[in-house]
């Protein structure tokens, strides 16, 4: 499970962004995730109380957003979540597309008290 090491970084961004920037509290951190991201968001989840313990930001909160995968057909140009539909596309039964997203791993926001 790489994701620990990945929050611990994430954990390390934010802090040294919350003191350049003169933030003593933060409530929430906001992340997104791509659905065909190496990172899954269960797993960002379970190991968020260890990744935070001790830093600045024990006490926050943590929120997900799942980002759709989208594709556009190289045929029809459908823009289409691959992943609902098995990576063709609905309009035209096309399998060439391109990804447009859904590989992400973002902090979306930092909210601070």
């Amino acid at each position: 499970m790489h994701e620990l090491g990945v929050m611990i970084e994430v954990v390390n961004y934010v802090e040294d962004f919350a003191k350049k920037n003169g933030l003593t509290k933060i409530d929430t951190l906001v992340l997104q995730i791509g659905e065909l991201s190496a990172i899954i968001p269960r797993y960002i989840e379970a190991c968020y109380p260890a990744a935070i313990d001790g830093t600045m930001l024990e006490n926050t909160k943590l929120k997900i957003e799942v980002l759709p995968a989208n594709a556009i057909c190289r045929e029809c140009s459908k823009v289409f979540n691959v992943v609902q539909n098995n990576k063709i596309c609905p309009r035209c039964g096309n399998e060439k597309w391109e990804l447009l997203c859904g590989k992400e791993f973002l902090i979306k926001e930092i909210i601070a008290c």
